[in-house]
């Protein structure tokens, strides 16, 4: 049997909430963003690098937002020791298996679990040093806001070339 990336509604956040609210209301919605260009795709579908002659395909997207998720969250603000994803420069993208594409849905999913429960533990002020620089959570959301927008511009490019859809 295929596997297919299952349904995924588009989150609405608040426009009006303090900005721990906002910030994490954002970051879902872009989230669930890439989970709804990838919805009702195969793995072989998700693999498909179809805007040559970049290497990108959805599954690349989801593999590579895993890495991101698990990085800022739990590797780099919450000191955890956990072992990288698809280590190597550009294997997220690289290195996609049609075959994984289940579980390579389920870790980025996941990976925001396990993110979004670091980040209920702390205050937006709370900071880290990476690489000689302080960082904060609040930058943390931003940045995540950040990467998830502009690979969902990739997203819809991708998509629309592995099936012609198009929209939110």
């Amino acid at each position: 049997m295929t596997w297919t990336a299952p349904e995924a509604k588009i989150v609405d956040g608040s426009t009006a909430a303090d900005e721990r609210t906002m910030l994490a209301g954002y970051l879902d919605w872009h989230r669930s963003v890439l989970l709804h260009k990838c919805a009702g795709l195969t793995g072989e579908q998700l693999a498909k690098q179809s805007v040559e002659p970049s290497r990108l395909s959805l599954l690349g997207l989801i593999r590579h937002m895993a890495k991101v998720e698990r990085i800022w969250f739990r590797e780099r603000f919450a000191g955890l020791p956990v072992e990288r994803l698809h280590k190597g420069t550009d294997t997220d993208f690289d290195q996609v298996d049609p075959a994984r594409a289940a579980e390579e849905y389920a870790q980025l999913l996941e990976e925001r679990r396990l993110a979004d429960e670091v980040a209920a533990k702390a205050e937006l002020d709370d900071t880290f040093t990476y690489d000689g620089e302080v960082f904060s959570l609040r930058f943390v959301y931003l940045h995540l806001i950040q990467e998830y927008a502009r690979h969902n511009g990739h997203a819809d490019l991708v998509r629309e070339r592995v099936d012609g859809v198009t929209g939110d």
